[in-house]
């Protein structure tokens, strides 16, 4: 599930949720609404799988 991924990004990160909603997003009550039973479309989804990806690849490099 896209949420419990997210929860785990968020943990690994420290970065808070309004944070990870505004960059990946643009939408900075993206988590919460996750949480609340929002489903996101398809290309959402992949959009914000593709953020974390690149996130943790750009921290890797640093």
């Amino acid at each position: 599930m896209l949420i419990t991924r997210i929860e785990r990004f968020l943990r690994e990160t420290g970065m808070p949720w309004t944070k990870f909603g505004r960059l990946a997003t643009r939408d900075p009550r993206f988590v919460q609404d996750l949480r609340n039973g929002r489903i996101p479309r398809a290309a959402t989804a992949t959009n914000v799988e593709h953020f974390m990806n690149i996130y943790r690849e750009d921290c890797r490099a640093h």
